[in-house]
Parts: C-alpha cells; structure tokens; sequence
C-alpha cells in the first residue's frame, strides 16, 4: 500500500470547509486516481469553536498557521486563509523551505509575493499550486503553463470578476442604474459592504498579471496593469452597445504587441457574436488567442465554495500524482522583467458618447477635432435619450448624445481630440469613452 498524502488546511471559512468535506466525498476517487489516499490529518482556523458542520473527529487542531506549515506530520500544506501579507505569507514560505508542496487560492498573495515563493518552491523541492487563484473552478493556470506550452500565447483576455459581470448583466437586461444594480448584488452575497476592490476592476488586475505571467513567460507585476472600473457605465451606453452589435464587458487583457506585453483592465466592447459576449450573471471566462490555433474560450463558475474547492483539490490531487509543475512554467531566474505599458499607445476602436450642444456647427467641430487626429469615424448617430433617432436643429434644445464608433486610432489621439473638443464648449459634461476589443 502507497502511503497517503497527508494533508494540513490553514482556513475552514466557506472554502476550506468546503475542500474538507469534498475530499472525504471523493475518497476513493481521489485514490483510484491518484494512486494513494489522500487524508486531511490537521486543520487550524480563527476560532476552533465556530459550528461548520463538519466532523473533523481524528484530525488535529494546529495553534497556528506556522505551526501547522512546519508540522513533520503533513506533505501538502494548503492556504485559504487568504490576505497579501500575513501569516499567509510566513505559512507558505515555513512550508516550501520545510520540503512541502503548497496549495493556495490566494490571489492576492500570488500577484504580490509569487515570485519569492516560487523561487523558495524550485530551491527545496516542493510543488506551489494556486489554480483556484484564477477563474476558481475554470482550469486556467494548467491550460496556460501545461496544455499550450507548445503554443505561443498572443493575447490573453477574459472576465475575472464575476460581481461586475453580474452588475454589468442585470443594468443591461432591466435598463437599472449601476448604483441600483450594486445594491442588489450586495443584498444577493455577489459583492462585499465595500465593493470597490471588484467594481474598480482591482480585483481583474491581480489575476490578469498572474496570467500574463503564465502565458508570456514575465515577472507577475500587479502595478504593471492598467486598470479602470465599472461605475461609470450608464444604461445608456449598454443600450448604444446592443444597436451596434456590442455588449459591455469588464475585462482584464494581456496581449503581445510590438512594443511590448500590455496589460489592461477596463470596461470593454465585446461583438455580441464572441464567445467571451455570450457569458452572462456571475460566470467567468477567459479567451486564449494562441499562434496557429483557433482562439479557446473557458467557461464556468469563477468564485464560491464549491468551485474554488474543486480546483483546491485538483492541486491536490497533483501532489499526490508526484506532479511538480514549475509554478509559473518557467524557472524564475527565466521570466522577464515587464514595465507599465503606457495606455497612451494602446491602439483599437473606441465607442464615444457625447453630449453635444444645440448650437450651430457642434457637429462640424467635432468632425474637425477628430480629422486633426486623424481618426477615422466607423459610425454615428444622433438620439435622444429614449432611443428616438433625430436631426440636430437650431434652438434652445437640450444637449443631445451623439455616439461615435472609431476605427482602429490611439488612445492619446481620441484623448486629444476630446479635449479640443471640451475646450470648443460644444458638448456638456464629460465625454464617455469605452474601447473595443474584436475577436
């Protein structure tokens, strides 16, 4: 008989319940599979009091994470305390310098300290696995290091954050304010008392620069990314988008340009013919734009219990396999440095919404604005705001949107042509600018 892997649980929140009571489950499975049990032989959490309905008879309570990291006792130490910093960090370094392979969800970590940790995991043996930190039960972070390492990854892009795409649905399907939408994801459990770290796309970031890491062989840089929010999306934008054939998406990009990898965050016109348009409520995706391949698109639940327990103990279950992946496919000595690409130099279409005066000439100078920079219009079009197509007169009218749909031009090209714009004093308010991303 092959001697179990025996394994430690730091954190029994929602996930870590969730991995006890599913490798018990799936005993047999897993052994069949992995060719040895797999035992949780110790646990430690917060309060041992709390009531999680789970029988952890013959399973040792550790005092503390560090503790539990350095018991001779255990092979595989698995994280789910979450947090950037500490005990997480201290827990998983004691663990991979004592020989022991790590399992973790903890994204924030591995956006911030992966590299250090990696390193200590190539130097003394063990596995660092963190699929779950990614899309929680879409299988990412194998697909990108293991499936497609014969493939060289051009673009990388995807929605990470299954509260935004939810607020993002709800405002299209019921015409609702962001502010009514985030409310109603609050009350459903989709969003936190403090909902900034998703709504303004940090939490997209701190997974986008773990994939990019992965699929173009550089340093995880969380400060590397450009990252924009939703809560200045207004149900008219998602209107426009749908009588032009787009949707409106969050979503965190990572793709090869010639002037470097770029890494963006930011609300997105998707054609709703895409796979990535289709994904609707708290789903996630993720796109892989591969060389001589057809782009792939994984779907599935990007967060909960059950999920991110899945792909928890499928890094387990490698372990127990002997499987020792370098955790970011390659070695860390390997990956490259990467600098903030600057937006300014982004290039693509862009969706304009302004508010044009009722004055004469507004629309000739907008034109004007946009031709001295050289920005070429795909479409326009002129409504009110209940949707009714109309004809600028002259008058005392209130301002009217007027759309625009670009061609492929720069970021700094349609920020200085709005600011002509701006200055000429022929639109109201602040112009609203979302970027297209094609198939």
């Amino acid at each position: 008989m092959v001697a179990p892997l025996k394994v430690g649980i730091a954190g029994l929140g929602t996930v870590g319940a969730e991995v006890v009571r599913l490798i018990e489950q799936q005993s047999r499975t897993l052994s069949s599979r992995c060719g040895r049990p797999v035992r949780v032989v110790a646990v430690t959490a917060r309060s041992k009091a709390k009531k999680r309905g789970l029988d952890l008879q013959g399973i040792d309570w550790s005092k503390n994470p560090l503790e539990l990291a350095s018991d001779p006792r255990i092979d595989c130490f698995v994280e789910l305390m979450g947090g950037a910093g500490e005990p997480a960090l201290s827990a998983i370094d004691t663990a991979l310098k004592a020989g022991k392979s790590v399992v973790t969800a903890n994204k924030a970590l591995i956006a911030k300290h992966g590299l250090k940790l990696a390193k200590a995991a190539e130097q003394f043996g063990g596995a660092l696995n963190f699929e779950a930190a990614v899309g929680a039960a879409i299988p990412i972070v194998k697909t990108l290091r293991e499936g497609l390492a014969g493939t060289s990854v051009n673009r990388v892009y995807g929605i990470l954050n299954g509260t935004c795409n939810y607020i993002l649905t709800r405002m299209e399907q019921e015409g609702l304010s962001f502010a009514e939408c985030l409310k109603d994801a609050q009350r459903l459990g989709y969003a936190e008392a403090n909902p900034s770290f998703d709504v303004d796309g940090h939490d997209t970031a701190q997974k986008l620069a773990i994939l990019a890491s992965l699929a173009f062989g550089t340093k995880v840089s969380q400060s590397a990314v450009y990252v924009e929010g939703i809560s200045s999306i207004a149900p008219e934008d998602l209107r426009a988008a749908a009588d032009l054939g787009f949707r409106v998406k969050l979503l965190g990009v990572a793709v090869r340009t010639a002037k470097g990898i770029e890494q963006r965050v930011h609300p997105t016109m998707v054609p709703k013919t895409s796979s990535i348009a289709q994904v609707m409520g708290v789903t996630n995706a993720v796109t892989i734009d591969g060389e001589g391949i057809p782009p792939i698109t994984l779907v599935g639940p990007g967060a909960g219990g059950a999920a991110t327990a899945s792909a928890v103990v499928a890094d387990i279950a490698d372990v127990a396999r002997g499987i020792r992946a370098l955790p970011f496919g390659r070695p860390v000595e390997r990956l490259r440095a990467i600098a903030k690409a600057p937006m300014e130099r982004h290039e693509g279409g862009y969706y304009i919404r302004l508010m044009a005066r009722d004055l004469a000439g507004t629309a000739a100078t907008i034109a004007t604005r946009l031709a001295d920079q050289k920005i070429s219009i795909e479409s326009i079009v002129q409504r009110h705001a209940n949707g009714v197509d109309v004809v600028q007169t002259a008058g005392k009218a209130a301002p009217v949107p007027v759309i625009l749909i670009t061609y492929a031009t720069s970021e700094d090209a349609v920020h200085r042509a709005l600011d002509a714009v701006q200055r000429d004093k022929v639109i109201s308010g602040r112009p609203q600018v979302i970027r297209i991303e094609k198939n």
